[in-house]
């Protein structure tokens, strides 16, 4: 099997870059906010609508802050931005219990947590206690403070971005908080008539102000069920498992995938399924998402591999069970 090299936008891929038509308005108002990038934003649909998180890392300018607004204006979420820092501190992102004086008690005053769309903008530039700050509430969708348990709203999407590690002031997401992320993807530079039409037209920003939402949260969650509800082959599974099985066993890798991971992988596939206009997941469906699910949780031995060609390795030494 060659390389799928899915890392490009290109329309040659497995499957066509459309979407079915409930989510049609959707993805046509995101291709006209963010020009050139319709796989990166399939694949966020396909996170959100798998109910998992997403992890952007590119440099600084790339368009991850304006894909995740994007995303909360056309669906009509509620949405915070958090500009990580190395001063940020866990209550200044989950919230605190304020004395009032006039009440003589405390009343907890949530933090930018507590909503449904959360962008953690340059989350490696914080410290490792606040990056963990996010564990509980992206795992179980509720944060536990001073001995009470809070719900956070559904859906709850968090889109985290990240700059290259080489850059100074970054501190690298531990194992535990990558693992949390379903899908990670680069934006990449835009391709020359998407980037002129940039450089010359209305700015990206402005056109954000005047989008209307598409579709209801309502309707988001009734499509987050219809996504679970996807059917899948045993010949799916079986791949999916054999997947899993020579990242364990191989020796190119550090620690193979968990069956968290896994999970992630059935899910993710079962939402671009879903978008594709399928109601069975495929073996093909898995191929197309394994590199963006797969590749941040794997370790190269030899430590010199993109997140992306990690998966790309796995694909390319697994057949497709017959």
């Amino acid at each position: 099997m060659t390389s799928l090299a899915l890392h490009t936008s290109s329309h040659n891929s497995l499957h066509s870059l459309n979407v079915r038509p409930e989510l049609a308005p959707v993805f046509d108002q995101l291709n006209q906010l963010i020009l050139g990038k319709e796989l990166q934003i399939k694949l966020s649909l396909s996170c959100l609508l798998a109910g998992g998180h997403l992890l952007l890392e590119d440099l600084p300018g790339m368009g991850k802050t304006v894909l995740s607004h994007s995303l909360a204006a056309v669906l009509g979420l509620d949405y915070k931005r958090v500009q990580f820092t190395n001063d940020l501190l866990p209550a200044d992102l989950l919230g605190a219990s304020i004395y009032q004086a006039d009440q003589q008690n405390f009343r907890f005053m949530p933090g930018p947590v507590f909503t449904q769309v959360l962008l953690a903008d340059e989350i490696n530039r914080a410290t490792p206690k606040t990056q963990s700050a996010l564990l509980e509430a992206m795992e179980e969708k509720q944060v536990s403070l001073e001995g009470e348990t809070r719900k956070l709203p559904d859906p709850f999407f968090v889109i985290a971005t990240q700059n290259p590690a080489e850059q100074i002031g970054t501190s690298p997401l531990p194992e535990s908080q990558l693992d949390r992320f379903l899908i990670r993807i680069e934006m990449g530079y835009p391709v020359k008539d998407a980037e002129l039409a940039i450089l010359s037209g209305v700015s990206r920003r402005q056109l954000l102000q005047q989008t209307q939402y598409s579709i209801r949260p309502d309707d988001l969650i009734a499509y987050q069920q219809s996504v679970a509800d996807v059917e899948c082959s045993a010949m799916a599974l079986e791949y999916l498992y054999e997947l899993l099985q020579f990242s364990r066993h191989s020796s190119l890798f550090v620690n193979g995938l968990s069956t968290r991971a896994g999970l992630g992988l059935l899910n993710a596939a079962k939402a671009w399924a879903w978008l594709d206009g399928s109601d069975h997941l495929l073996p093909a469906h898995i191929q197309v998402v394994f590199p963006f699910v797969a590749g941040h949780r794997l370790q190269h031995t030899e430590g010199s591999h993109s997140p992306l060609r990690n998966g790309e390795l796995i694909l390319e030494q697994v057949q497709v069970p017959r």
